[in-house]
C-alpha cells in the first residue's frame, strides 16, 4: 500500500475528483464567472439531448471512431505484419521512418498539414496545379475535413501502434511461420489464422487505446485546423464539451455532455472486451 500511495494520490486528484466534480457541475447552471451556481437538476441533460447539434456531433464522433480504428488499428496491423514477415531488408529504416512522427507535437503537425493542404497557396495545391488538378476546399466540406483531421491524427499515432504490434509479432515463433510457408499457405491466411490469434492480446491493447485516446488526440487538429466547423461539421463530443465551457460559458451543459461522453466510452470499451471474450470462447 505504501508503494501504491503516490499513484493513488495522483489517481484521486487528477482522475476521480475531476470526474466527480464534473458530475456535480452537470446539475448546475454556472458560467465560471458568476459566484452564484443555480441548481437545475437534469435540465442540462435535457438541453443536451434535445439539441440537434448534439446528434450531429455524435454522428461526427461515430465517423471519427470508425476512421481512426481503420487508420490506427487495421493499417498498423497490416504494416507490422508486412515488415516483420515479408521484408528482410531495411527494417530498421522502416521502423524509424514510421515512428518519427510520434516525436512531433500534434500542434506542430496540425499547423504543418494546414499549410501543406492549403487549397490555394499550399505546396500540394501548387504541385497538383501543374497537372491541372485542383484541391477542394476541404476545410469547408464536412466529410473531407473529418477525413483530413483523422489523417493528421493517424500520422501522429500510427507509428506508436505500429511499433507496439511489431514488437508483439517479432516475439512470435518463426518456426510456425516457416512451416506455414512450406505448406504453401497463402499470406493472407497466415495473417488471419496465425498472426492475428497469436497477437490478439497486443491487438486488444491497441484497440482499447485507440478508442480511449483517439478522440482526445483528435481535439488538437480540430482546434488548430477547423475550430469545429463548418457548421459543427468537424466537431466531436470532446471538442464540443470544450466549446460549451470555454467559448459560450455554459459550464453545466459542458459537464453534462462530458458525463454522457464518459458513459459512451465505457459502453464502447465494454463492447470491445465483450467481443474479445466471445472470440476467445469461440477459439477454445
Amino acid at each position: 500500500m505504501l508503494y501504491l500511495a503516490p499513484a493513488g494520490v495522483f489517481l484521486v486528484l487528477f482522475v476521480l475528483w475531476p470526474a466527480v466534480y464534473t458530475l456535480f457541475l452537470s446539475f448546475f447552471d454556472w458560467n465560471m464567472v458568476s459566484p452564484k451556481m443555480t441548481f437545475v437538476g437534469f435540465d442540462n441533460y435535457v438541453t443536451v439531448l434535445s439539441d440537434p447539434i448534439t446528434y450531429k456531433v455524435l454522428g461526427n464522433t461515430a465517423i471519427y471512431i470508425v476512421v481512426l480504428l481503420a487508420f490506427n488499428v487495421v493499417v498498423p496491423y497490416i504494416l507490422a505484419f508486412v515488415v516483420t514477415f515479408l521484408i528482410d531488408r531495411f527494417q530498421g529504416f522502416l521502423k524509424s521512418a514510421m515512428f518519427l512522427p510520434s516525436f512531433i507535437s500534434m500542434v506542430v503537425g496540425a499547423i504543418i498539414y494546414n499549410w501543406l493542404l492549403n487549397p490555394t497557396a499550399g505546396p500540394v495545391a501548387q504541385v497538383l496545379a501543374v497537372v491541372g488538378i485542383q484541391i477542394p476546399n476541404w476545410s469547408q466540406t464536412e466529410v473531407l475535413c473529418i477525413l483530413v483531421i483523422c489523417y493528421v491524427t493517424a500520422w501522429k499515432v500510427l507509428g506508436y501502434n505500429f511499433i507496439t504490434l511489431f514488437a508483439s509479432m517479432s516475439g512470435l515463433s518463426k518456426d510456425v511461420i516457416e512451416n506455414a510457408r512450406l505448406e504453401g499457405i497463402p499470406t493472407w491466411r497466415m495473417f488471419r489464422d496465425i498472426v492475428l490469434p497469436m497477437s490478439r492480446g497486443t491487438g486488444m491493447y491497441v484497440l482499447v487505446m485507440t478508442i480511449v485516446t483517439g478522440l482526445q488526440y483528435v481535439y488538437t487538429p480540430i482546434k488548430v485546423m477547423t475550430q469545429g466547423g463548418p457548421n459543427y461539421g468537424s466537431s466531436n463530443l470532446i471538442y464540443q464539451a470544450y466549446h460549451e465551457a470555454f467559448v459560450v460559458y455554459r459550464t453545466g451543459v459542458s459537464a453534462s455532455l462530458s458525463v454522457l461522453t464518459l458513459i459512451l466510452f465505457i459502453g464502447l470499451l465494454a463492447l470491445a472486451f465483450r467481443a474479445l471474450a466471445l472470440t476467445e470462447r469461440g477459439r477454445s
